[in-house]
């Protein structure tokens, strides 16, 4: 399952999660199957969502088919409806692993990534219309900067705006390579002198804030959990792991407004971050935070 995606704080979300044999979870965010295939391993049904086709594809081939293991494909904003249609009605418990997977960072074609050039592209459902490059070569000056200030808090939002506005006067911005060079010289860094490190430092918020209005994730988050809600059985539990300080705001705002209407308890007062061992071993877990709610 590393091969496509390394899953954060897993022992802690299926702990969480109190996995109980037969009966039925929804993993909402499927990728490479790490959690799901742990869910199943203790003698539990789940039904697996995701919204690529790639993810969809790898997890049907590597953990096969099975009376206990349900594949669809979606958008978890529709979590109800895809559960209703799966017999997935009343559930123990529902696990969102938000973000973006390993596989999609990796592949320069999905064009998610400053690292490695590719298109412009962002799209985790690849049947969906809208992409990255639409937004860089179509929005506004002051939209960029409100998409970038919004999704990606970045104090350099204007002048990267700018810079953008600028360079596509010249020639279409397409590729992530492109972009990142656009950005490099709106920090005043010339062509070929820079590092990863500093790549990373100034492209990330940018392309993040990208990938988020994209598709539509805060949006997606705050359709989904009152739905997830709704799906939980007596005593069920949604459990949701975030990496950016924005979905964690969404998580905490609606658990704390579902405890104050009395529909359950929050269980993890203080969001719980990996151990400085699991961030040792994968980079990409330093920004995880993992926060559970308990139905009534």
């Amino acid at each position: 399952m590393s091969s496509f995606h390394t899953s954060v704080l897993l022992k802690e979300a299926l702990d969480f999660l109190n996995v109980k044999p037969k009966e039925k979870y929804i993993d909402a965010t499927l990728g490479g199957g790490g959690h799901t295939k742990e869910i199943l391993e203790r003698k539990a049904k789940v039904l697996g969502i995701d919204t690529d086709l790639d993810a969809i594809d790898f997890v049907t081939k590597s953990l096969g088919s099975s009376a206990d293991l349900k594949i669809a494909k979606g958008n978890f904003r529709e979590i109800e409806k895809i559960a209703h249609s799966n017999n997935f009605d009343k559930v123990s418990g529902i696990l969102f692993d938000l973000g973006i997977s390993s596989h999609q960072i990796d592949v320069p074609e999905r064009g998610f990534s400053f690292l490695k050039d590719g298109p412009l592209d962002m799209r985790m459902d690849k049947d969906s219309a809208l992409t990255a490059d639409a937004l860089v070569n179509v929005l506004e000056k002051g939209e960029l900067y409100e998409l970038f200030n919004k999704f990606g808090q970045d104090s350099h939002s204007w002048v990267i705006s700018k810079s953008i506005a600028s360079a596509r006067r010249v020639k279409a911005i397409k590729t992530t390579g492109e972009l990142s060079r656009v950005i490099q010289r709106a920090y005043g860094i010339r062509d070929g002198e820079i590092s990863d490190f500093t790549k990373n430092k100034i492209n990330k918020k940018i392309f993040q804030a990208l990938r988020i209005a994209v598709n539509e994730e805060t949006e997606n988050l705050q359709i989904a959990l009152p739905q997830a809600l709704r799906l939980l059985d007596k005593k069920g539990r949604i459990v949701v792991i975030t990496f950016h300080s924005l979905e964690d705001a969404i998580v905490k705002k609606m658990f704390k407004d579902f405890e104050k209407q009395k529909m359950g308890t929050i269980i993890t007062k203080k969001p719980l971050a990996p151990s400085l061992n699991e961030q040792n071993l994968n980079s990409r877990a330093k920004s995880a935070k993992l926060r559970v709610f308990e139905k009534n």
